[in-house]
């Protein structure tokens, strides 16, 4: 299975920990992996120009790290949202990626996804949790799991061994 994870994380830390068990674990059940690390990327928001959907035939009018992105979303079987928490959400960076594949719509070939998030308190995530089942249930693609960790639990090597494992369950 090729999978894409979208690591909306600015920062080099508990999320970027969450992804590399989950890639790691992944790689070990033989799955093809692939980072992008959208938090760090040019990515604007979507402008509701509805360009893509009148003149572009699916292709967004902006040029910018997005199209880096694009053809893994279109090529992969399952999709992986990462985040740290950031106000009760997803970070700006991951929602403008996410919004910005409304030039396509559905991924192509993605029939599974799952969300990690990192927060510095626990209970904080619900409304990024919220928001991806809403998004996958629309998208018609299962959910294979979600995964967050908060406070020292971002440290824990036992919790990134449980990542692990996920990935290689799959």
């Amino acid at each position: 299975m090729k999978i894409a994870i979208l690591n909306g994380s600015p920062r080099k830390e508990n999320t970027a920990a969450m992804v590399d068990a989950f890639a790691e674990g992944a790689k070990e059940a033989g799955h093809e992996v692939e980072i992008l690390h959208v938090g760090r990327m040019n990515i604007a928001g979507c402008k509701g120009c509805e360009y893509c959907h009148t003149k572009g035939e699916g292709k967004c009018i902006q040029k910018d790290d997005m199209e880096k992105v694009i053809p893994a979303y279109l090529d992969s079987d399952m999709i992986v949202y990462a985040s740290p928490v950031y106000y009760f959400g997803a970070t700006a960076q991951l929602q403008a990626a996410i919004q910005r594949v409304y030039c396509i719509g559905k991924p192509a070939k993605a029939k599974k996804a799952a969300l990690l998030l990192s927060s510095g308190s626990p209970a904080t995530g619900s409304g990024a949790v919220e928001m991806y089942k809403n998004m996958i249930k629309y998208m018609g693609i299962e959910d294979a799991g979600v995964c967050a960790l908060a406070g020292e639990e971002n440290k824990s090597e036992e919790k990134l061994a449980e990542i692990r494992n996920f990935a290689k369950s799959l």
